[in-house]
This record gives structure tokens, C-alpha cells and sequence, in this order.
């Protein structure tokens, strides 16, 4: 098969280690810088390009879009939904997942646990907010960002009320979410494929720093998700439309909670902290999809460390 992975760089760890599992299974593999491509609409006919390669030539493809280029990433994967070129994220579910509120919006409609959250508007008591949430710390987030940027704790009301301000000022949305205390700067990443949990893994905040990003210097090991948590991952990915992702769950006094979902997890974490290969099991599951389009033939299963990859015909 003929993969082509989109990326803005080949030297991503990402980028390298599904290059690697593709090349693995005896696939060929084209790194589109996604950034660089042209869409073609005419007369009921839809093309991209990426320099002179058609992507209608290849069989399959897997995104790696980064947050910066969430609108020219939505955009080419809707030309290549038209395209009817396989897939493991779609334009809908990105955009959904790159906005903070709405996909706990989503979530929560689906009846499933978050942490207390609220949306700033302009003009807010914001003291007031913070009482609903049960009081202080709060954690203050903006609305499309990862990796941490933009994840502030306050600790006192006015430190709220200035960063929220700051925030506003620059034209930023701005949410504030009660602190789970008990989670001692701790969460689960849930990598998931196709409705299972394929790794996971516990990521622990540095010292002095409430942020269990990997970017932000926390250390990550392997973690093995209980049943409920497993299920509250695997749910929540469902719900927002992503057949791969990375949910974020808190494990608090009520119970677990799930904190946020990204489209494009990062491997280099979960494959260092579990040694799974999970670049591997999202190429498999990309090619499942390409066989069942191609040949319409019946899945099989195969077993891995957590669970079987199975696609259901839709």
C-alpha cells in the first residue's frame, strides 16, 4: 500500500516512528507537508496535489496536523473526504477536538464525567464564577492551545480575575475549570485506535509545576487503566469522532474525569513510557480501512497488550 503521511516536518518523532512501522510492513510511504498542498475543484471532480503528487494516487492517509494549522488541515482533509481517500481523522472531528469547550460540550452532552468547567464571557464576575466551581485554586486554560501553553493555576482571586483580563485582552477564550487536588498533578493518557485502548500511560508534573505535560517536564511510565477508565476513554473518542487519539483523564475524589482529547497525540511519550508500538497499530488499522474500501473483505483480529484492533463495517 501507498501511505502518505501529512506532516510539516520529516524529522518529527512522530512523523519517524510511523514511517518506520510502515516501512516495517513493506508500505510505501510519502511525507506531504500538508501546508503545501493544492486542492483542485471542477466540475463534480475533486484533486490535491502536494508538489507534482496526486493524492488520489495513494491509498491511504494518516494527518499529523499541528494546532497552528487546524483550518489548512480541516480544509485538505475535506477535499480528501471527497475524495474518498482512507483516512484515521476526519475534518469534522478536528476542529471539533481543537476547541476546548466544545468538545467538553460534547462530551458532557454524551453524559460523561469532566471536572467542573465554566466559560468566561466578557464583562463576568469572575469571583463569582470561581464559587461555583467550589472555590480556589482554579486552573484558567485558553481555549485552542496545547502542550500546556496557556494552563494557568490561580491561587487567589485577584491572580484569576488579572489573568483571565490578560487573556480577554488579547482577544483570547478563555475557560476555568475547578482544581482536582487529589490527582497531585498527576493524569492518564489513553492512546486510542478504533474504539480500544491501545497504551497507556501515568504522567507526573515536575516539581513545583502543576502541568503533567511531557513538554512541560513531566515524566511519564506505563499505567494500567482500570476498566471504568478504559471505557470513559474509549467513549469519549467515540462521541468526538476520532478513530485515533490521546484522551486525558484526572482520577479525582468522584471518580475519573476526562480532562481534554487531541486528535494528533504525540508517540514519542507513550511508546517510550509503555514500549508498545503503537505507530504500528495505527498504521494496521489504516490499512484495515484501506482493505475494507478496496476489496470490501471481512477484518480479522489480532491481540496486542491491551486489546483487539477490530474495524466495524459501517
Amino acid at each position: 500500500m501507498r501511505i502518505g503521511l501529512l506532516s510539516t516536518s520529516a524529522e518529527l518523532y512522530s512523523t519517524q516512528t510511523l514511517l518506520k512501522a510502515a516501512l516495517q510492513r513493506d508500505h510505501e510511504v510519502d511525507i506531504i507537508n500538508y501546508r503545501e498542498c493544492s486542492m483542485v475543484l471542477q466540475d463534480g471532480f475533486a484533486e490535491a496535489y502536494y508538489n507534482d503528487l496526486a493524492l488520489s494516487r495513494l491509498d491511504g492517509i494518516i494527518p499529523r496536523i499541528g494546532t497552528s494549522f487546524t483550518s489548512m488541515g480541516a480544509a485538505l482533509l475535506s477535499h480528501c473526504e471527497m475524495m474518498e481517500l482512507p483516512s484515521t481523522l476526519n475534518a469534522e472531528a478536528l476542529i471539533l477536538v481543537r476547541d476546548k469547550l466544545r468538545s467538553l460540550q460534547k462530551i458532557q452532552a454524551a453524559g460523561l464525567p469532566i471536572p467542573k468547567t465554566i466559560f468566561i464571557g466578557h464583562e463576568q464576575d469572575i469571583k463569582t464564577q470561581i464559587k461555583y466551581l467550589g472555590g480556589l485554586p482554579v486552573v484558567i486554560k485558553l481555549i485552542g492551545r496545547t502542550h500546556g501553553i496557556g494552563v494557568v493555576l490561580a491561587e487567589s482571586a485577584s491572580a484569576a480575575v488579572s489573568t483571565v483580563e490578560a487573556f480577554q485582552a488579547l482577544n483570547e477564550k478563555v475557560i476555568i475549570q475547578e482544581f482536582i487536588s487529589e490527582a497531585r498533578g498527576a493524569d492518564l493518557r489513553a492512546f486510542v485506535v478504533n474504539g480500544k485502548v491501545v497504551a497507556s500511560m501515568k504522567r507526573q508534573a515536575a516539581e513545583g509545576e502543576f502541568r503533567s505535560n511531557l513538554h512541560r517536564g513531566a515524566t511519564a511510565q506505563a499505567e494500567v487503566l482500570s476498566a471504568e477508565e478504559s471505557d470513559l476513554a474509549c467513549k469519549a473518542a467515540q462521541v468526538c469522532g476520532l478513530e485515533v487519539a490521546g484522551v486525558d483523564i484526572l482520577r479525582s475524589k468522584r471518580g475519573p474525569l476526562i480532562l481534554e482529547i487531541n486528535a494528533s497525540p504525540g508517540l514519542e511519550g507513550i511508546e517510550n513510557a509503555t514500549g508498545i508500538d503503537v505507530a504500528g497499530k495505527v498504521i494496521e488499522y489504516l490499512i484495515h480501512k484501506i482493505h475494507l474500501r478496496q476489496f470490501g473483505l471481512p477484518l480479522p483480529t489480532f491481540e496486542h497488550e491491551h486489546a483487539a484492533l477490530i474495524l466495524s463495517h459501517q
